[in-house]
Formats: structure tokens, C-alpha cells, sequence
């Protein structure tokens, strides 16, 4: 699906959601793609699902026109889902150095990942992929050249703007380019496709000066060994727990395989240098407690991170005790809170002084606050605002702002809205194919796997087995075999519920017409359904239920 004569949009990711991002636009016949990301699965509701990607149906099928893959990041909701889905697209992949490195380290780490070739753009760079002039417009964000990308067309340009905020003192790489978005805005602007996650906070971000004045302070503060966890890409915030213990004469042990390849992408980078080498976990013991940092992995309560390792005191090489102190230098993202807060209980209950956002200024969002957003519009002046890259409160707000800054015009799109931005009046005209894939352990399955919904079934109601032996009259040959799976051991009564369900499926075999019991599927259904009708009295779930019939000569 193709329309040679107008400039379109289509998210198939990342709107009504956080995570997950692709967007992809459409001019003269051909596709190009931005950003290929993932969220994490939730137990919860997708029981034993690692990764959720988007659904890349339709590019499969364009992918003869599909011109490229442009990175505007290197955080996974950006990149995190290419390992898996390039191998359907094959289709050149454009990022800036540190973006190209990290995903380089990221698939020497996979078993036997597919060559993916990278095409490195220089920060400010521009670069053509049929008809779009791209162009690499450096932003501020919580890792290292992030870019917003703007898209020069015939039709007009289109601001791109992946995850920013504003901050004149970033630590590492350029703050978001004020004077190039200014002039893009002289020049006329279409539209802007922004991100939408601080839309809800009034005010600024704070800077990440600010944050690494607090480290140094609450570092140099501690009596005992202190361990900070925060999100491994972020290198600015890397480098300001670098220079806090350096300033406190204590070392960094890095814990967590996270924490070591970005570190050592961002050396090479060139984002580390002037700091001394990083320890790693092996050294820890052999510091005192008073000159020592950990800095680990484990932010958002992963069970096999270091972190929650450390807590529940179970890491071979790192252990805390009374008096030290764990500094949480980021933000829970949503969904994560139990997790986290089960890491936090256990750290305090040991006699850990665990320090937050609450108590102190130990992280920024790296997303930009209503009054940034507010200067990035009166820079840039678009005539149509479409937010992304946000849950449908923060989409809302987000254009609900646009339009109090006089933006001409705002749309609220959802996954898979095929949108026309030029020319004419922007609309959305189709709908392409959008949905989400499962990462479940080393296969990859669309959202409709069976798999998927039955487990989530088992973990909520269990199951149910049964087999039965029987003559080829349906006479039993033996005993039934039960076993239940995540069901009570006993009901309401005392009873023990096996006895129960074998006396239930005894007296149904026996009491089946003689036609029934000769035909093992009719007999097999009608024990399904008594076994299911006889859990849900007792239990008060609708259990899942198997049942197996082996049929012999008599």
C-alpha cells in the first residue's frame, strides 16, 4: 500500500503506551521507519512473556520499499526489538556512533544474533533514503546522542522529535539545539510528532548538573559502603557517581552485565574519559566499606539483577550490611512498583538507609515538562501537532497544550492509523495492520498465541489431568489418574479435592449410554465437563481440564 502523492504517517507503536516505539512514513511510493523498540512483559497479565515488540506485518510486506530504519536513541523501548524483527525487514539501519556501538555490544551478548549491519551518522549529520532528506537534530536526553529527526520533504518538514527534554548542562553530549529548531521553524514547519510522557508535570525537568551535586554530597555523606543503582544507559549519570566517589577517595565496582557493556561502549565512546577504570565485581571485598561504591544494576526490581540479588543477600560477591546505604538514582517505571518496593523493604529491613526520589534530587526524567514543551512549540511553530510516545492521559494533555500555544491544529492518533500529512488537510485515511509480538523465551509469537492465553489461564485457575484406560466397550481397565495443577489440596468440606474429582469421573464412566462409551472422544467430554463443573462448586474457579483416553482390547 502505497500513495505516491502524499506525505503520510502511521504509528504502529508507541501511542496509548509507553514502549514499543515505531513510527514509519510514507512518501513517492516508498517507506522509511523510525525506531524498532520493545516494552517489558508483565507477569501479571502475560505470564512468562520477556519481551512485548510491535507487529511488523505490514513492512514485511512493503519491505521492497521499505528505504530504512532510522535510530533516534539507543534505549530498548527505541531499539530493543531489531535482534528479533530485522530478520523479516532486511532493510539498511541508520544510527549516530554511541546508538551503533551499544547495539553492537548488545548482540555480541545473544547467542548466534543475525549480522546486522549498521550505517553510522555523524551527530548533525544528514543523510538521503529515497525521497527524505533526514536530518539528525542533537536533543538532551537520559543517554547519550539522542537525536530528534527531521524529515525534509517537497510536501514539507516533519520534526520527528523521539525522546527529549530541554537542559543547558546535560554532563554528556550536547543539550537539545535551540538554534537549529529555530530555524527550522523559520523556515515553516508541517508538523511536529512528539513525545508525550511529562505532558501531565508542570514546570522544567531539573538538569543532570543537579542530580550529580546531590551524589557527591550524599557520597561523600555516607559512613559505610554505598551501592547506586539507576538505568545502565545512562551514562551522564554513570559519569556523576564516577566523579561523586572520586571526590569522596572511593572506588566504582560495577555489578551487573548491563552496567559493564555500556560502560565499556561508552569509553570507547570517549564519554568516560579523565576517569579512572571501573573495578569490577571480583574487588569488592577487598575495599574497605568506607571507600567503596557499587554501582549496580536492578533499578526497576528484576529478580536477577544485581541488586535484588544483593538484598535478598544472595550475590557471590557483593553483600550489604546495617548502616550502609543504597541510593535508587531513578524512577519506578509503572508496572514495576512491587517489585521495587520488595527490594526496598528488604534493604530496610536489614538496617539499609535506601534513598530515593523522595527524599532527595537523585534523578531526572529525561522527558520534557509542559513548560519545555511549551518552548519547543513557540521554536519550532508546526501547523499540526500529533502526540506520541504516551499513555491516552498524556497524549490528551499533550494536544490540549499544543492547541493553548495557537498550534493550528492537533489529532490524537491510535496504533496503526494511517495518517496524510500533506497536501491538504492532515486526516487519517487507512488503517494498517498493527498489534504486538511475544518474546517467549526463544520463540516469537503474535498476540493471539495460544500459549500465551493459556498459560495466562493456568496461572489464575490451574489444570486439571486426567487419563483413563478403558476397554474398547468403555469399561475402566484401572484406576483413573488425576493430577491437579495449581488447584487446592482440599475444599470447603476437609475433602481432599483428588478423591472428590476421582469418585466424579468414576461415576460418570459408569453411568455413560453404552453408545457414549464407545466412542473415547464422547466419553473424554463428558469427563471434562463433570470434572470443570464439579472444581467450580468447590473451588468457585473455572478450572482448564485435560483428559486423555487409552483405549484397549478387551
Amino acid at each position: 500500500m502505497t500513495r505516491p502523492n502524499e506525505l503520510t504517517f502511521a504509528p504502529l507503536g508507541g501511542v496509548g503506551q509507553i514502549g514499543m516505539n515505531l513510527s514509519i512514513y510514507g512518501l513517492a511510493g516508498k517507506w522509511l521507519a523510525i525506531d524498532l523498540g520493545v516494552y517489558f512483559g508483565d507477569e501479571e497479565h502475560l505470564p512468562g512473556i520477556d519481551l512485548v515488540m510491535p507487529d511488523v506485518r505490514f513492512l514485511e510486506k512493503e519491505k521492497k520499499n521499505l528505504v530504512g530504519l532510522v535510530l533516534t536513541h539507543a534505549h530498548e523501548d527505541h531499539f530493543g526489538a531489531i535482534i528479533d524483527l530485522w530478520p523479516k525487514l532486511k532493510c539498511p539501519i541508520y544510527a549516530t556512533q554511541f546508538s551503533a556501538a551499544l547495539f553492537e555490544a548488545k548482540c555480541a551478548s545473544e547467542r548466534n544474533p543475525p549480522k546486522i549491519p549498521v550505517t553510522v551518522v555523524p551527530s548533525g549529520g544528514r543523510i538521503n533514503l529515497g525521497p527524505f532528506d533526514l536530518e539528525f537534530i542533537p536533543v538532551a536526553h537520559s543517554i547519550p546522542e539522542s537525536h530528534a529527526i527531521a524529515l525534509h520533504t517537497p510536501l514539507g518538514t516533519v520534526l520527528h522529535t523521539g525522546d527529549w527534554k530541554i537542559d543547558p548542562t546535560p554532563i554528556i553530549g550536547l543539550p537539545t539545539d535551540e538554534k537549529r529548531l529555530r530555524e527550522l521553524g523559520d523556515a515553516g514547519v508541517l508538523a511536529i510528532i512528539g513525545d508525550s510522557t511529562n505532558a501531565v508535570r508542570d514546570g522544567r525537568s531539573p538538569s543532570e548538573t543537579e542530580v550529580a551535586a546531590t551524589l557527591t554530597k550524599l557520597v561523600k555523606a555516607a559512613k559505610g559502603r554505598v551501592a547506586v543503582t539507576t538505568f545502565a544507559s545512562n551514562v551522564a549519570r554513570l559519569r556523576a557517581v564516577a566523579e561523586a566517589a572520586q571526590a569522596a577517595g572511593r572506588e566504582v565496582v560495577l555489578v551487573g552485565r548491563a552496567m559493564e557493556r555500556v560502560v565499556q561502549v561508552a569509553r570507547e565512546c570517549g564519554y568516560l574519559d579523565g576517569l579512572p577504570a571501573f573495578r569490577n565485581a571480583d574487588y569488592y571485598g577487598h575495599f574497605p566499606p568506607d571507600k567503596v561504591v557499587a554501582l549496580c544494576t536492578g533499578s526497576q526490581g528484576e529478580a536477577r539483577a544485581a541488586l535484588a540479588r544483593i538484598a535478598s543477600d544472595d550475590h557471590p560477591m557483593v553483600t550489604l550490611n546495617k548502616g550502609d546505604t543504597v541510593i535508587f538514582s531513578s524512577r519506578t517505571i509503572p508496572g514495576n512498583e512491587k517489585a521495587v518496593g520488595t527490594i526496598i523493604n528488604g534493604l530496610v529491613t536489614q538496617g539499609i538507609e535506601v534513598i530515593t526520589d523522595r527524599d532527595a534530587l537523585v534523578h531526572v526524567s529525561g522527558h520534557p515538562r509542559r513548560d519545555e514543551l511549551r518552548d519547543m512549540i513557540s521554536w519550532v511553530r508546526p501547523q499540526l501537532l500529533i502526540p506520541v510516545h504516551g499513555e491516552a492521559l498524556h497524549l490528551h494533555e499533550h494536544a490540549k497544550l499544543a492547541r493553548a500555544c495557537g498550534v493550528p491544529r492537533t489529532m490524537i492518533v491510535k496504533n496503526g492509523d494511517l495518517v496524510r500529512l500533506a497536501p491538504g488537510d492532515a486526516a487519517v485515511i487507512d488503517e494498517l495492520p498493527s498489534g504486538r509480538m511475544f518474546k517467549d523465551g526463544l520463540i516469537l509469537e503474535d498476540s493471539k498465541s495460544r500459549a500465551v492465553s493459556e498459560r495466562r489461564r493456568l496461572s489464575f485457575a490451574g489444570c486439571a489431568f486426567v487419563a483413563l484406560a478403558v476397554t474398547m466397550k468403555g469399561e475402566l481397565v484401572d484406576d483413573p489418574a488425576v493430577d491437579l495443577i495449581g488447584i487446592p489440596e482440599k475444599n470447603l468440606k476437609g475433602e481432599v479435592m483428588e478423591d472428590v474429582v476421582f469418585d466424579i469421573i468414576v461415576n460418570v464412566v459408569e453411568n455413560l449410554p453404552k453408545a457414549r462409551k464407545r466412542d473415547p472422544d464422547a466419553m473424554a467430554e463428558s469427563v471434562r465437563r463433570a470434572v470443570r463443573s464439579s472444581l467450580a462448586d468447590q473451588w468457585g474457579k473455572k478450572t482448564m481440564c485435560y483428559v486423555h483416553i487409552l483405549q484397549v482390547e478387551d
